[in-house]
């Protein structure tokens, strides 16, 4: 009965599937343009996002998690229409989301941003 216990238990932890997510706002690239809004010279244009995944099995696979990043970004500023007015982007923030089953990993990692327009 012990030894039926045990396997159970064992069976039930493998199969069960782990998922996390985190979505605090990271700077993984470092930009150093800072954008100071302490007058009403501007306004929200719209909400843009972007999103990359990757799979990996027994650990290979996919992107780095900097190249997820990278491309979860491209993928934004695409759908962002800044060319040919005063804009920026402001509030950005990553967030990655995992989960895992046995010996496979997912990472979604989804970047999203305030787009504003200076009216001034």
């Amino acid at each position: 009965m012990k030894k039926l216990s045990i396997i159970l238990i064992v069976l039930s932890l493998s199969l069960t599937s782990c998922a996390s997510h985190y979505g605090l706002p990271k700077n993984f690239n470092q930009n150093t343009t800072e954008v100071v809004l302490t007058k009403n010279n501007f306004k929200v244009v719209k909400i843009v996002k972007g999103e990359a995944e990757a799979t990996y099995i027994f650990g290979i696979g996919g992107l780095a998690k900097n190249g997820l990043v990278a491309e979860a970004k491209a993928k934004m500023l695409e759908t962002a229409g800044m060319e040919g007015a005063s804009r920026t982007i402001v509030n950005e923030v990553v967030e990655v989301k995992t989960s895992g089953f046995l010996f496979i990993s997912k990472y979604k990692v989804i970047v999203s941003a305030q787009i504003i327009e200076f009216t001034n």
